[in-house]
């Protein structure tokens, strides 16, 4: 039995876009994460799978629009109607903002669809697939409301609502394994964070307060493999029962610049034996630019697109950001018309940030403003700075100034 494993596909991520593409009217990013979903779409239909799961998160808002849930639908009926079953796991982006209002996914199981499951609740569900049936528990994100009751929660804090939240979890699952036949290879399907995850941007786009199950809730030997959805990072928890986050399908933002992206097969030769590898999908690159400018540097415009050029390659179609560490005396110089030419190849340019250092002057110990004269206030600075002239001469032409100063009435 072969299975295709992806997640957090958050169509609707729109950062970072250079616009609208004039012959579909669709949004560049848009575009990039269509693209990719198009990648496991193909794949699957090529190789004939026995079944596609997909974990969640299908959009980035609650309430996505119609046409990205025209281009998510496409897709899944390319699927379907390709004989390979897929099963629709709920994530905490497909959830409504409010309690009995449709998930993103309802359409899907009021049409009946055939070849497709939407697990909204959790429970152990049978899927027919060419290689046999399938036994798979699902644990879509729990909404609170539907598991804890008011008078349950009266008066807890977060934290303590959290931990019945994930205590109950945890009973539910081991009340699943217990019914799971034995005979029959089992997965486990969750959109969950687990204790020893790694996070990544799914951090900056979380709707409300996460909840963490240990790891041993979900490793259970019961299982043949464990197909989690929810952090962006892709990451093998545990190799037996494999436990896997797949990762999302392309780079939210820059904290997932050296993250590869894909999705997982899944082979199960029979009860107790599953193997598993990833599968790269060409998910749009993230590129940071670094340059320290010299401050001997006479030309640092120069310095910048060198370092441009020797990213040359790299930068073709990516989200570039350019980082200058540039001294004071040196920042007037830098010429940003000539820096974005150079960067014409980007697919966008997302910032061209410059630090610059300020120069130090040194402090002059036993030097007060009030109580020093114009006089002392030299001769502590002369004597903090080396010069090439005497700073006896220094000193008889600043005295001589200050005297000229004073006869004129500007009271120094």
């Amino acid at each position: 039995m072969r299975i295709l494993h992806f997640a957090d596909l958050h169509l609707g991520v729109e950062n970072y876009s250079r616009g609208t593409n004039p012959e579909t009217g669709l949004s560049w990013r848009l575009h990039d994460f269509l693209d990719t979903f198009d990648e496991v779409v193909e794949y699957a239909l090529s190789q004939n799978v026995d079944l596609v799961l997909f974990c969640g998160d299908a959009y980035k808002s609650r309430e996505p629009s119609q046409t990205q849930q025209r281009e998510f639908a496409r897709r899944i009926w390319r699927l379907a109607s390709g004989g390979i079953p897929v099963f629709l796991l709920i994530g905490n982006h497909d959830l409504p903002g409010a309690f009995g209002r449709a998930t993103t996914m309802e359409i899907f199981r009021t049409l009946e669809i055939e070849n497709v499951v939407v697990a909204n609740t959790p429970g152990t569900y049978r899927v027919e697939t060419k290689g046999g049936p399938l036994q798979i528990v699902a644990l879509p994100w729990a909404r609170r409301i539907a598991l804890l009751s008011r008078e349950g929660t009266k008066n807890l804090t977060f934290d303590e609502i959290n931990e019945r939240l994930e205590q109950i979890l945890t009973d539910r699952l081991g009340m699943e394994v217990e019914s799971l036949d034995s005979s029959l290879p089992a997965i486990l399907a969750a959109h969950v964070s687990l204790s020893n995850a790694k996070p990544g941007s799914e951090r900056g786009m979380i709707m409300g307060h996460d909840y963490v199950l240990l790891h041993s809730a979900v490793a259970n030997p019961a299982f043949d493999y464990v197909a989690l959805g929810h952090i962006h990072r892709k990451q093998v928890l545990s190799e037996r029962p494999p436990v896997v986050y797949p990762g999302s399908l392309q780079r939210i933002d820059f904290s997932e610049e050296e993250d590869e992206k894909g999705f997982y097969m899944v082979e199960i030769e029979q009860k107790g034996q599953a193997t598993f590898e990833f599968q790269p999908v060409k998910a749009r690159p993230f590129v940071t630019i670094k340059v320290d400018v010299s401050p001997q540097e006479p030309e640092p415009t120069q310095a910048v697109l060198r370092a441009i050029a020797r990213r040359e390659t790299e930068i073709k179609g990516a989200i570039v950001r350019l980082q200058v560490k540039i001294p004071q005396q040196l920042e007037g110089m830098l010429q940003e018309g000539e820096i974005h030419k150079a960067l014409k190849d980007a697919h966008f340019v997302a910032a061209i940030a410059r630090e610059v250092e300020r120069e130090r002057r040194p402090r002059m110990a036993g030097f007060s403003a009030e109580e020093t004269t114009p006089l002392e206030a030299l001769k502590v600075y002369l004597k903090s700075k080396k010069t090439s002239v005497e700073p006896k001469v220094l000193l008889e032409y600043g005295e001589r100034l200050i005297q000229e100063s004073k006869s004129d009435g500007l009271g120094l």
